[in-house]
């Protein structure tokens, strides 16, 4: 199989069923941006982190593929000509965003009340933490403004979502693990 298709050289791109799109459309930004985010992800996993944690990171990664490809599969193309499903792969559920839930309450358990915002940074592993959740955060941004005007299915919006929140918490946790310090935003008058 070639990597490089050609298909692409005029600046546009097939969507799943076929369909070709500007680069720029909607739902390429959208799961390209999530793309990024399961990159970043893999970035936080290749840190020095508990396998419990290394695990997890493994099924966000999967998730965030599948994830990806609902959102490359336009609502009319979903279905096959003889009613089969295109896309033939487990689709993100409410049990997949009560895993997350699951997670950020076990985390949370360990880690002391916040009292104010928090600077991102700390440690190496904890920043990648951040610039996950910023690009979780946007990723959730260029969904819900696709959905204006497409259908995107709501799990994506709410797993997305908490995924923030997930890595909301996992920096702070690791902030802990790697003994590094917490610093609280507080405003400084002029």
């Amino acid at each position: 199989m070639k990597i490089y298709t050609k298909t692409g050289d005029k600046g546009t791109t097939a969507l799943f069923g076929g369909t070709r799109v500007p680069k720029y459309h909607g739902r390429i930004e959208a799961y390209g941006t999530v793309d990024e985010l399961n990159s970043y992800i893999g970035l936080i996993r290749d840190q020095k982190v508990e396998q419990s944690i290394f695990d997890f990171l493994i099924k966000i990664q999967n998730e965030l593929f599948t994830l990806g490809a609902m959102l490359a599969t336009p609502p009319e193309k979903e279905q096959l000509k003889n009613g089969k499903e295109r896309l033939n792969i487990p689709k993100i559920t409410a049990e997949n965003i009560e895993d997350l839930e699951a997670e950020i309450d076990k985390m949370n358990e360990d880690l002391p009340p916040m009292t104010h915002f928090v600077l991102p940074g700390g440690h190496t592993t904890v920043s990648y933490c951040h610039i996950a959740r910023c690009v979780c955060r946007r990723a959730e941004r260029l969904c819900v403004a696709l959905s204006v005007d497409e259908t995107v299915n709501e799990h994506i919006l709410k797993y997305l979502n908490r995924l923030s929140d997930y890595l909301f918490v996992l920096a702070r946790k690791l902030t802990i693990d790697t003994q590094s310090e917490e610093i609280p935003w507080i405003p400084q008058k002029n």
